[in-house]
């Protein structure tokens, strides 16, 4: 629902009063302040920057649900306003209800639906607007809205696979760093006092390993906290600073193993992305400036921008992106055969259905390559250390004997 700021005077007191009030339209919002008995000297909407209102970022999967749902309601004859209402009704995401609310009160206020929508730029994505804007142009909400639907149900796939892989490696990982401080910590001092009492010399990994656990104790909050503070600065430089983002960006695409998989996730995104603009009825430019900001990486996107400059001048869509090595010469094959026979989305779906497929293979075949290199490297280092405190007592033992 809207909120509107306000300033009134008491129509007793006179005292001037600001504040802010929920009200479906500016004019119910008046129409409240009144029975208040406020007479109101001004009102306007909280916006954010922007002109848009403030709300909320909700779900992937909320999204997906919400969208698949309407699509479903809107083709079957239902008016948007009473599925928008329905769709409120059953959601249990509080964020999305209020941002379904806000939008179905301005859709029945008499604004288009990808104009409400736009006031929510944390809950709808510029490409979900635009798509939206040419479904209502195109009479084909409801075709337009389950493309969108598929779209997204396709990312949020690619996602899920990508952070499971990632998950694993990352838990194992934490595990074993945690395993080495406890043992470091608190099991390695207790035999280092044993070894006290013993006339032998001790064997160099036993050395290393007691000089390591007394390096640990000594200085392991001032160790977090580097760790803390260089992470934070790694993120800070590659999220909030141009230079950053960019050398990072070039730097992932060549990295051996990561950068296949990180280049292909782009481009699958490039190319899904472009397709559903495309088939949309989207002009061609503001596709290109679309997917660019869509595309999740620095270099394309400012590949992508040029070569709008250059399709302004009048060079094909494929012709443009050929000049930039970022997209490799299968996909701009696939544009010229699009360009040509004009069937230029069906050829990039299938590029991306190709590019996902990819992906999807790597990662699984990553994962179970790492598993069993994940459990040697546990064992090595658990194993490792329980060798380096058991060998004393081995020469302990032939001195002995």
């Amino acid at each position: 629902m809207p909120s509107y700021t306000y300033t009134a005077r008491e129509a007793g007191s006179g005292r001037e009063q600001q504040g802010s009030i929920d009200a479906n339209s500016e004019e119910a919002a008046i129409a409240k302040l009144l029975s208040s008995n406020y007479l109101v000297i001004s009102i306007k909407e909280k916006t954010v920057k922007g002109g848009k209102s403030a709300g909320g970022k909700v779900t992937l999967q909320d999204l997906v649900v919400f969208t698949r749902q309407l699509a479903t309601m809107i083709d079957a004859g239902l008016a948007i306003v009473q599925s928008l209402q329905a769709l409120a009704d059953q959601t249990s995401s509080k964020v999305m209800k209020d941002v379904i609310r806000d939008v179905c009160s301005r859709v029945e206020g008499g604004e288009n639906f990808s104009a409400a929508l736009h006031r929510h730029p944390k809950a709808f994505s510029k490409l979900y607007v635009r798509m939206v804007d040419a479904g209502e142009k195109g009479g084909l909400l409801a075709e337009i809205l389950a493309r969108l639907a598929t779209f997204m149900e396709n990312m949020a796939r690619l996602r899920k696979k990508v952070k499971s892989a990632v998950m694993y490696p990352t838990a194992v990982t934490i595990v074993a760093i945690g395993i080495t401080v406890f043992l470091l910590t608190y099991v390695v001092p207790v035999f280092k006092e044993i070894f006290a009492g013993f006339k032998v010399d001790l064997p160099g990994p036993t050395l290393f390993l007691l000089s390591l656990s007394e390096l640990v104790k000594k200085y392991f909050f001032v160790g977090l906290g580097v760790a803390a503070g260089a992470g934070y600065g790694w993120w800070f430089l590659i999220n909030k600073t141009k230079g950053g983002r960019e050398f990072w960006d070039a730097t992932l695409v060549k990295l051996p193993i990561v950068g296949p998989i990180a280049h292909k996730i782009c481009l699958a995104r490039f190319t899904r992305t472009f397709a559903s603009l495309v088939r949309s009825g989207v002009p061609i430019l503001e596709v290109l400036n679309i997917v660019a900001g869509t595309c999740g990486n620095v270099i394309m996107e400012k590949a992508i921008r040029s070569a709008c400059q250059d399709i302004e001048k009048g060079d094909g869509i494929s012709v443009s992106l050929g000049k930039h090595p970022i997209f490799p010469v299968m996909i701009i094959r696939m544009l010229t055969a699009g360009e040509q026979t004009g069937k230029m989305d069906s050829m990039l779906e299938r590029v991306a259905d190709f590019l996902d497929e990819e992906v999807e293979t790597t990662l699984s075949g990553l994962t179970s390559l790492i598993e069993p290199l994940l459990i040697v490297f546990l064992g090595v280092v658990v194993g490792g250390m329980v060798v380096a405190m058991f060998m004393p007592m081995f020469k302990l033992i032939q001195a002995v004997m």
